[in-house]
């Protein structure tokens, strides 16, 4: 007897539905699994026999055939054990259960026969919604996230008997819902406050542009600045992410299992890869393709502190996703474009041993050595990074409780969202960072004395044309938050002075 049940893989962040066909037929009892499953999926069926038989059911003392189609597409997990257990009961069950061919289940089963969360279920929730099943079966510990994708009921079960009540009509499972709008609004704000940081007016101000415009920024200071403290505050000043932007999030998250039990991510994502990371890890990659840290920071930030020691096959390759908002891996099987619009902030001493210009005249670094040091972060990927923003040393007098308080994440935010809204009126959904050559000419025009200011700095500086249309959408972002409607050589001085490596830097 034949029965069949969709299930779901991922490639890259998207799902392909996988309809899975069991056939028991007489013969020695053997259970042979086809199409292109991985060690996981083939141990399953040890899985699946002592769920059953834990769970009260016979599993079936004759030739078993599972053919997980389209063949030519590699099943990778233990999503598998759920829709291949039942699909087991429908064909040599007793009673069989009903047809399951319009239902979609994943889960990974326990010897007990309890159902354990697996990743991805977002992705193929939305896959099986647009396939039109007509309904999910799914572990209780994702059954929320599913239901993020609508359409078709969710259900979440514990154990592989529970579903079964539930296909025989025995013990009917309540359909799972999520409110999306909800878990936004109740979302709680999670890391630091701009109000905890001590002085760094001048790196407060930077940041307060990069969150207004989109822009990619670096801190370069001494150790113990306060560069690592600023940065991990940039998200508490971005703007709240969007219904559509927290689905999008959630997909990824799900996908490299990080939801840790959350329904959806409600925070805009930072993430802080170490500097030792490799270039998978990073980039994306591996086998099956995973995601890197610069997906997984898609409508967030990423942070890379101490800059200049990444490895450079780890640097030079984000300059495609810095321009494209996007990653292409490319392996044997085929390419995966992983989607990559983050804000990057990255940190680095301003000479190996970190004490170049902090006024303690300690440094010994000889130019040969600070060179050596300044060359790891290529002039290109610089020219990407709209901000170079030197961040002192705090004075000590500004350290102390009887220091003046210092402006809240909730105030700059007010003041990042109305710059942002006068931007979405400008140019639907184009932020100033992105903003393109066309684009540029209609809404950062110079008067005559902005543009001699600028013309000046581009030659003393030895600027490039990608440095150049960065300074005029700095300026534009500047005068957005300043409430103007066009830009005045104070917005354009403002945003020269943050090309700092673009100068020769005193020593």
């Amino acid at each position: 007897m034949l029965a069949r049940i969709r299930s779901g893989t991922l490639r890259g962040i998207d799902a392909i539905l996988v309809e899975v066909e069991v056939d028991v037929s007489s013969g020695l009892p053997q259970t042979t699994t086809v199409g292109l499953p991985d060690g996981a999926v083939r141990e399953g069926r040890d899985r699946i026999r002592a769920a059953l038989r834990n769970a009260g059911f016979t599993y079936p003392a004759r030739r078993v055939t599972v053919n997980l189609a389209p063949a030519g597409v590699r099943k990778v997990g233990a999503a598998f054990d759920l829709p291949i257990a039942l699909a087991l009961l429908a064909a040599g069950g007793d009673p069989p259960l009903p047809e399951l061919a319009a239902w979609c289940a994943l889960g990974e089963l326990g010897l007990d026969g309890r159902v354990h969360p697996v990743r991805g279920v977002l992705p193929v929730a939305a896959a099986a919604r647009r396939a039109g099943a007509c309904g999910l079966l799914v572990p209780e510990a994702n059954a929320a996230e599913a239901a993020l994708a609508g359409g078709s009921p969710v259900f979440g079960v514990r154990t592989l008997a529970g579903v079964v009540g539930h296909l025989r009509g025995e013990a009917a499972l309540a359909p799972v819902t999520a409110d999306v709008d909800a878990l936004l609004d109740h979302a709680v704000a999670v890391g630091g406050d701009f109000g905890e940081v001590r002085g760094q007016q001048h790196a407060k101000r930077a940041l307060e542009i990069a969150a207004a415009g989109g822009h990619n920024v670096l801190l370069i200071g001494p150790p113990g600045s306060g560069k690592t403290m600023l940065a991990r505050r940039l998200p508490s000043i971005l703007p709240p992410l969007t219904r559509d932007e927290a689905i999008e999030v959630t997909a990824i998250h799900s996908v490299a299992g990080l939801l840790t039990g959350r329904p959806i991510v409600t925070e805009r994502p930072m993430r802080s890869p170490h500097c030792s990371a490799s270039d998978a890890a990073v980039l994306g990659g591996g086998h099956p393709v995973r995601p890197g840290e610069i997906t997984l920071a898609h409508r967030g930030v990423l942070f890379l502190d101490e800059l200049p020691e990444f490895h450079r096959h780890v640097l030079e390759p984000l300059r495609q996703p810095l321009e494209e908002c996007r990653i292409t891996v490319a392996r044997g099987p085929g390419s995966i474009v992983f989607p990559a619009d983050f804000q990057l902030v990255g940190a680095m001493n301003p000479c190996p041993c970190g004490r170049l210009g902090d006024g303690t005249d300690q440094c010994r670094c000889s130019p040969p050595i600070l060179e050596r040091y300044r060359i790891r972060v290529s002039g290109p990927l610089l020219d990407r990074i709209d901000l170079h923003v030197h961040v002192p040393r705090v004075p000590i007098a500004q350290l102390g409780h009887d220091a003046p308080a210092a402006e809240s994440s909730a105030i700059v935010r007010e003041r990042v969202l109305a710059a942002r809204a006068r931007q979405e009126a400008r140019s639907p959904s184009v932020l100033n960072a992105r903003l393109r050559a066309r684009e540029l000419r209609r809404h950062c025009r110079l008067d005559d004395k902005s543009q001699r200011l600028l013309d000046v700095a581009c030659e003393r500086l030895g600027l490039s044309a990608r440095a150049f249309t960065r300074i005029l959408r700095v300026a534009r972002t500047i005068a957005d938050l300043a409430g103007e409607a066009h830009i005045h050589s104070g917005h354009v001085a403002e945003a020269i002075q943050y090309r700092s490596l673009d100068r020769t830097a005193p020593r």
